[in-house]
């Protein structure tokens, strides 16, 4: 088991001797490491040396911090594999996926910025006004276990190219690689207190971050839940706030779109982490006349998702990250039978010869109304609603049709038509015929799915105050 019972505040790692949280092990269920417990002394202790150290960190120069940023990006690299399996345990995610996002994409967040720096204009000339950029102070950021690495990296990387300090606490579900990301850290040239991490719960080492009044900005991602009582409690101190939260995503299948192909797609994104995804498209909006076949085809799909430990080669399906999530995801299962959806493939328990650790069946439901609980709420699991529509104005409405505007996806054999109806979606992004991910390209919700923007330039941004010089 790992020794993970440790904070890392202005510079210094400080044993922990008070209470401690269990780490587990997805697959298993089995404890795999323990982290502090911390509260309120040790968070005021981190934020004060942010604080102390933001003054000089936010007149840095361009060329350290990108010297800083490279650094990072050489420890990313070194150690991508002990990351990758590090959150394929913790979480559940395959071990080669895992490599690819959870490990990859933190690498590419950072190539971004590397390069993104140089040529963002933090002055820029506006009749006889400077406008300049400024960092916005002290950042707390508040981070989820479902991707647990990449979300830190969107916050701290442009936060510290943006000239911020930053206090983290990360999930103490999936905890592991923000120790990592700490050691490399303490590797490089970054002075001291300008990263500080603890870990502990939401409702004592949270909730200092969150109220404390030399933090000048949260960043958050999590539960729309969470998200709300922060806005409220930054409400009060008149601090700046970025909010991640969740989806509820649909995929609108065009009459005239590769129906299979469409499927396929839907059905990969969806379970995609075991579900465990902000942007899962978890909604499928197929033509009523097409519907039985679309049920059909998604069964198919769901049927070649082969579960098991998410160590070995052939599993295409992880376990959920906790006992919780598990039994959060049979609840809603078993509630879509009860409103009456047609259960297609899968149901509440686990895969044959998987009742130890975390697992779930990759479920389809059929025939879902747009307006039961099982399609107008957030499962975070491997859950998919096959949603019938009669006309394409239904089908927008449908789609729009949540308190959440996250992400979603249209498919038509029309590409113009595609990107029309895409148009018309109330949500952050949209893939229009499975186009890819881009990360340079700004990221974030509509509605109850989010406040701010991240990646690319637009998450430079949310780190900087405006202020302009009359002359």
């Amino acid at each position: 088991m790992k020794d993970l019972s440790k904070l890392y505040i202005d510079g210094q790692w400080e044993d922990w001797a008070g209470e401690t949280l269990d780490v587990h092990e997805a697959a298993t269920g089995e404890v795999m490491a323990r982290v502090p417990a911390a509260g309120r002394d040790e968070m005021e202790r981190a934020i004060a040396a942010a604080h102390s150290a933001f003054d000089n960190w936010s007149e840095s120069s361009l060329g350290e911090r990108l010297k800083v940023l490279e650094q990072l990006l050489d420890g990313l690299k070194s150690r991508a594999d002990e990351i990758a399996e590090t959150v394929s345990r913790e979480v559940g995610m395959p071990l080669k996926l895992a490599g690819q996002i959870q490990a990859g994409m933190p690498i590419v967040t950072t190539k971004t910025y590397l390069k993104l720096l140089p040529e963002f204009a933090f002055t820029e000339q506006v009749g006889n006004s400077e406008v300049q950029y400024a960092p916005v102070g002290v950042v707390g950021c508040i981070t989820p276990w479902n991707y647990p690495l990449h979300q830190v990296m969107l916050k701290i990387v442009p936060a510290i190219a943006a000239g911020c300090t930053v206090v983290l606490k990360p999930s103490e579900i999936a905890p592991g690689t923000a120790f990592i990301l700490a050691e490399i850290l303490d590797q490089t040239d970054l002075p001291r207190g300008v990263f500080n991490m603890v870990c502990g719960l939401g409702q004592t080492a949270g909730d200092t971050l969150i109220k404390h009044p030399q933090v000048n900005m949260v960043s958050f991602t999590g539960s729309t839940r969470t998200g709300h009582l922060i806005a409220h409690a930054a409400a009060d101190d008149f601090k700046r706030y970025a909010l991640e939260m969740g989806g509820k995503s649909a995929s609108v299948i065009l009459p005239d779109a590769d129906l299979k192909a469409a499927v396929k797609g839907t059905v990969n994104n969806c379970l995609l982490n075991s579900g465990q995804t902000c942007t899962a498209l978890t909604r499928m909006l197929v033509p009523v006349s097409r519907h039985d076949e679309a049920c059909e085809l998604a069964a198919e799909a769901v049927a070649k998702m082969t579960p098991g430990n998410p160590l070995e080669e052939t599993t295409r399906l992880g376990p959920l990250a906790s006992a919780q999530q598990r039994d959060k995801v049979f609840d809603y299962i078993r509630l879509g039978q009860e409103e009456g959806a047609t259960l297609v493939a899968g149901g509440a328990g686990a895969p044959d010869g998987l009742e130890q650790g975390y697992f779930a069946k990759a479920t389809v439901f059929g025939n879902v109304k747009p307006d039961s609980r099982l399609a107008q709420e957030e499962i975070f699991g491997p859950v998919l609603c096959v949603i019938p529509y009669t006309d394409e104005a239904e089908a927008i409405r449908i789609a729009n049709g949540t308190a959440y505007g996250l992400s979603g996806a249209v498919w038509s054999g029309d590409a113009d038509k595609a990107k029309q109806v895409a148009g018309k979606l109330r949500t952050g992004q949209v893939f229009v015929n499975g186009g890819a991910f881009n990360p340079q390209a700004p990221f974030g919700g509509f509605g109850h799915s989010g406040v701010g923007r991240e990646f690319g330039k637009w998450g430079l941004e949310e780190f900087l105050e405006v202020r302009s010089l009359q002359l």
